[in-house]
């Protein structure tokens, strides 16, 4: 991923209407996830990775 945290894994699941996006940071193993509608695929990405920035600063 081109952002200041490194390298990032993104793992997007879908059940049902719901789509749910994990966000590993590899150097560590943080992960972050975001839950929402499966028509809102970025704003997903885009929120579990805000979530993995948090979750790293408060480190």
């Amino acid at each position: 991923m081109k952002d200041d945290l490194g390298e990032v894994i993104l793992e997007l699941t879908r059940n049902g209407v719901y789509l749910k996006c994990s966000a590993v940071h590899v150097a560590t193993g943080v992960e972050a996830t975001a839950i929402g509608p499966v028509t809102e695929r970025h704003g997903l990405e885009r929120i579990a990775l805000a979530k993995l920035k948090r979750a790293l600063a408060s480190r």
